[in-house]
Formats: structure tokens, sequence, C-alpha cells
């Protein structure tokens, strides 16, 4: 894991031994799984240290020390796919209470398989649409801190994603290349679901060479309560 470990240095992170492990046991399993389940492309041992693993506890550069170390601090996976990037935060992280959401019954198989494997508490798996998990008041405007990477353009992610945060709390997407135009894109649907631009913070990594951002979006307001709008309507028709 020698790719990972230090492009986590570069992010001020030095994992220890025990953790090393987890992300060692983590890709053997979504190799070994990917043979019979399509999980990712991405399966070579270096490019899966950068692309999966690095890429996904970036993410910690868009949260304070505060935030970190919150009792109770509390993160949801939009989209989660094999479990990036929420499973990759907990290893790291530890003590948050983390949530991973996808509508796919053979990757979130995986999830409870990959959970148990690397003794991971506090990890809780939802297989359903979040446009339709965001209605529940269990999940609703509940979370410090919601991910997703890869799932949507932004307009459409921000109406499927920013109802699970709370007031005080953060959205986080994960975005590569010329993210402006996409960020203009996405104004009313920011102001909408209560939210706020914060920041498109630049990954500043020679591992991440592909101009990959985290865009921060905060959260000011209650959302309102028709939204999220049905599957598949905020990719098809975006505020």
């Amino acid at each position: 894991m020698e790719k990972l470990i230090e492009g986590a240095c570069q992010l001020g992170i030095e994992l220890n031994a025990r953790q090393v492990k987890q992300f060692e046991l983590y890709y053997q399993k979504l190799v070994e799984w990917n043979k019979q389940v399509n999980l990712t492309a991405i399966t070579g041992y270096q490019e899966a240290q950068v692309k999966h693993f690095l890429d996904s506890i970036s993410v910690i550069l868009a949260l304070t020390r505060e935030e970190i170390n919150k009792a109770g601090f509390s993160i949801i996976d939009i989209g989660t796919g094999a479990g990036f990037p929420g499973l990759p935060l907990k290893i790291l992280l530890d003590k948050p209470r983390v949530v991973l959401v996808d509508s796919t019954a053979k990757k979130v198989a995986f999830l409870h398989y990959i959970s148990q494997e690397l003794k991971l508490d506090g990890v809780e798996i939802v297989r359903g649409r979040a446009e339709e998990i965001a209605h529940l008041p269990l999940y609703r405007q509940q979370f410090d801190l919601v991910v997703s990477r890869a799932v949507a353009a932004l307009p459409a992610l921000v109406e499927i994603a920013l109802p699970f945060c709370r007031i005080g709390g953060k959205f986080v997407a994960q975005k590569k290349g010329d993210v402006g135009q996409e960020m203009g894109k996405a104004t009313g649907a920011i102001e909408t679901m209560g939210g706020k631009l914060n920041q498109a913070k630049r990954i500043e990594l020679k591992e991440l060479s592909d101009e990959r951002y985290l865009i921060i979006i905060d959260k000011i307001h209650l959302t309102p309560e028709k939204y999220p709008r049905r599957p598949g309507i905020p990719m098809r028709r975006p505020i």
C-alpha cells in the first residue's frame, strides 16, 4: 500500500498498521468479488490505491478538526457502489456513524460482506433510491457530512443529497475536470435545497493529477418537504 501511504502523508495523514491491513484486505476482496460482480473497472493494485482509496480519504480536506472530533459525527454516502468514499473514510476516522446508500442488490451484498470482513462497527447499509430514502425521518436532515462520488451532474446531485444534510452540516461532491460550468448550473438547486456554496477545493496531490475537486456546500436552511422529487426526475429535469 505504498502509494496510499505516501499520498496520505501528503494529506497530513499517517495511516497506522491496522488501517493499512484493512485497506489491503479491502483491495483483495474487491478484486475477488469483481470477478463475479461488476463492482469497478479499476482493479490494478497501484491504480486502486490512488483512484479508490486515496481519492476517497481526500474528502477529509473538506473537514475541520472540530468536525472530525465532534461527538456523534455522522456520514452518509449516496450512490456508494463498492463503498467509495464512505468505507475508506470509516477506516480512516473510525468513530463516525456511516450510512452507505446504493440501489443495486449485488453491490449492497458486497458492502455487507466487506464491512464484516473489515470488522467495522457503526456501518449501516441501505438499499434503495436516494430520492425516496431522503424522505424517511430516520435519514432526512440527520447527517453532518453527506458525500457522493461520480453519481450525477451537480444540479441533480444537490437535489438528491442536500436533503440528508442537517443544518450546520455540509455536502461534499467529488468531481474532476472543469467544474466551473457545472457549479454555475447548480446555483438554483443549491439555494432551493437550503444550501450555500462554500468552495471548490482543488486536490493538490501528485498521485491525483487529473484536476480533482471537492465541491463543498454548507447546509444553512431546511430543505422544503417536496424535495427531492421522484426517482429520475432530478436528473431529467434539474432545477
